[in-house]
């Protein structure tokens, strides 16, 4: 917690009376952005989370580690400075109560790994961005699409509960919008077709 003094003088400190008279106005600002930067932030080098080619070569952050009971209570008071802060989708979904625990979602993350590790054409996306737990690209899609171009790429998400978006590949310009996965089977019975068509 950091205190600022929003009257601090340019000359010499003023006396302070016994009686709490002349104190100056003080305000107390919360560091939970910092704290909260510091609980996402991975505990290897960035080099070894980037190499990662599954999910649990990724978790190596103090929100995977430390017991998920502290990390919702400050994930809960850093969402009330900033609602669009950086988070793992299982940890958002945990703090909705749309998903029972944080090893349930790890659990999923293997699985889909698992899954798509088995087929070929699929490579895991270790970081994107801050705090996310990674995706992955079906690189074949790229041909579909003259110039550069993001292949389907699957993310997991707290949008539904089906934990799953597919987006179809496309150009550079605007993102398609994605198409919610209902759930492991449902990748699990799709997955052929998606890969034909998206």
């Amino acid at each position: 917690m950091t205190v600022a003094d929003l009257s601090a003088p340019t000359g010499p400190p003023e006396p302070v009376a016994p009686n709490g008279a002349g104190y100056r106005e003080l305000r107390v600002e919360p560091m939970i952005a910092l704290e909260w930067s510091q609980a996402i932030e991975p505990m290897t080098a960035l080099s070894s989370v980037a190499s990662a080619a599954k999910p649990a070569e990724t978790r190596t952050a103090w929100v995977h580690r430390a017991p998920e009971e502290q990390v919702l209570t400050l994930y809960r008071s850093a969402a009330e400075v900033d609602s669009e802060l950086p988070a793992p989708w299982w940890l958002r979904a945990l703090a909705a109560g749309t998903l029972s625990s944080r090893s349930e979602g790890f659990l999923l993350e293997d699985r889909i790994g698992k899954l798509l590790d088995a087929r070929p054409g699929w490579v895991f996306v270790p970081w994107s961005t801050e705090g996310d737990s990674g995706y992955w690209e079906y690189m074949p899609s790229e041909r579909r699409v003259t110039g550069p171009a993001i292949p389907t790429t699957l993310v997991l998400t707290d949008r539904h509960t089906g934990w799953l978006d597919i987006f179809p590949v496309h150009g550079t310009g605007t993102a398609p919008d994605p198409h919610g996965v209902s759930g492991l089977a449902d990748l699990r019975a799709n997955l052929a077709r998606w890969e034909s068509v998206f």
